[in-house]
């Protein structure tokens, strides 16, 4: 069953039409018909909805920059065999029109492999360049140069890439490029095949600096993988890491050319950190996000008459809200200034270590100076006078999720109750980042991505095209448009 409104029909039909392996094309005027935009510029928030940005500007006190766009739209984020999206799924709409099943990368829902805007900018002579936070394998940014049933199949993406003949890219690294894991047959390590493709693969910040328009065709990714093949979350950055905003400010620089580019940005920690329900991690990356932005609305303004940039979200995660009933009407977001690492960081380097030496000595009362220090939570004081002290049942609820944790009991080992209070992660870390999320007035319904609308903002070439509502698959096909070519959901060459 599709889960579509009535502004999704044309996107229908031609998801209906793509399933016989024919080209769907709609009225190009529908879209936009004037001069073709020569540079192209698309950013996902993943995970980024409604609250994430409203709680990032009421914490830090600014504007998101594309916030200040003159065009504003509300997207939709259906998929076609579910209402809540996932992110492959949202990508492959937004890299090529098409609605696709859960789990699928650039494939129609009949398993037909799709083109991308990507590799139809990389067709008409431009540039092309794929950044993004977590690994470059992972769903979003593979939705723009691989097509494979299912997003897992990280290794198969990573020979992708090599194939891929793009000229950037850049951010986090590769997941699976030697074939290792379950039921995948290996290709051959995926590194070989990128070198030999003719890319420069760099992964230090030195290196990094030193690349130019000379250095070809380029795979660059932060020396500190944090997790997952992921960059640092931003509220952990070291200044030897590599930010997102620096990782587009290079793309920029290297993609310049006169026939024009196309650049996809995600910033997919936001996504990560929403997951683990830590606020202060994602309104930071959110800001590492919207400085990003940042370096393309600077090269916006020097070719205003040739830029189109759209930022838009993927999906929202979370179900974040902007209030709690514990702190009734009131705010108090100075609370998440004391919050100094995420959620990531502290079961790494004090949770775990911590759980290890525990050999069941270890108590309540050895971890609490812990909690203060990197969260701010105070165990003595008078609650009515500071908030950041602890009420009883605050503690009460930090001493249950720490036996919890003691146990080792995540959701996957664990009663369907602790599943709604836990997600999948360390119960004492999601239970001290729910209680400072809480008494900053924020709160979390799900672990979990949520069906909830996206603004999608634009400016530049085009940009009155990003106007109103519709479905995500829209993006494409209204990029297509500006950039020249019918909008269109078509099956992929081989």
């Amino acid at each position: 069953m599709r889960f579509l409104g009535l502004r999704s029909v044309s996107a229908m039909l031609c998801a209906l039409i793509v399933l016989t392996g024919s080209v769907c094309i709609t009225h190009a005027e529908e879209y936009y018909s004037g001069t073709p935009a020569k540079y192209v510029f698309l950013f996902i928030g993943d995970g980024m909805g409604i609250a994430q940005k409203m709680s990032t500007e009421a914490v830090t006190g600014e504007q998101l920059v594309f916030d200040d766009f003159p065009v504003q739209g509300i997207t939709t984020t259906q998929a076609n065999n579910r209402f809540i999206v996932g992110s492959a799924a949202a990508a492959t709409a937004m890299s090529s029109g098409q609605i696709t099943n859960i789990g699928m990368i650039g494939m129609s829902p009949n398993g037909k492999s799709v083109k991308t805007i990507a590799e139809m900018a990389r067709d008409n002579g431009q540039k092309v360049g794929i950044v993004s936070s977590v690994s470059i394998d992972h769903a979003t940014p593979a939705a723009f140069y691989a097509h494979v049933p299912k997003r897992s199949q990280y290794h198969y993406i990573d020979h992708a890439l090599a194939a891929s003949n793009f000229d950037y890219f850049a951010g986090g690294g590769l997941k699976d490029p030697k074939g290792t894991r379950k039921g995948i047959e290996a290709r051959g390590n995926a590194v070989t095949a990128i070198k030999k493709a003719g890319y420069k693969i760099i992964s230090n910040r030195s290196g990094f600096e030193k690349l130019s328009k000379s250095s070809g065709k380029v795979l660059a990714y932060n020396e500190w993988l944090q997790d997952s093949g992921a960059t640092p979350y931003e509220i952990d950055r070291r200044t030897q890491d590599i930010s997102l905003a620096e990782f587009t400010a290079k793309g920029i620089a290297l993609l310049d050319n006169p026939e024009g580019f196309f650049l996809m940005v995600e910033g997919g920690k936001i996504d990560w950190a929403c997951h683990a329900n830590d606020a202060k991690a994602a309104v930071m990356d959110t800001v590492a996000f919207n400085n990003a932005v940042k370096e393309a609305v600077a090269f916006y303004k020097k070719h205003p008459n040739d830029t189109l940039i759209v930022v838009t979200g993927d999906h929202e995660t979370g179900g974040m809200t902007l209030g709690f009933a514990g702190t009734k009407y009131e705010s108090h977001f100075n609370v998440l200034d004391a919050q100094t690492v995420s959620f990531e960081k502290f079961t790494q380097e004090v949770m775990e270590p911590f759980k290890k030496a525990a050999h069941g000595k270890n108590t309540f009362e050895d971890i609490k100076p812990q909690i203060t220090k990197y969260f701010g939570l105070k165990f003595e004081g008078n609650p009515k006078k500071d908030t950041m002290v602890l009420k009883p049942y605050e503690v009460a609820k930090l001493q249950e999720a720490f036996i919890q944790s003691m146990a080792g009991q995540l959701i996957k080992n664990n009663s369907p109750q602790a599943a709604i209070l836990y997600g999948s992660y360390d119960p004492l870390v999601v239970a001290v980042t729910h209680t400072v999320n809480n008494k900053a007035g924020l709160a979390w319904t799900s672990f979990k991505h949520t069906g909830t609308p996206i603004v999608t903002s634009a400016i530049g070439v085009g940009a009155e095209s990003f106007r109103n509502n519709y479905h995500q698959s829209e993006i494409a096909k209204k990029i297509m448009a500006v950039m020249g070519i019918a909008p269109a959901v078509s099956v992929a060459s081989k």
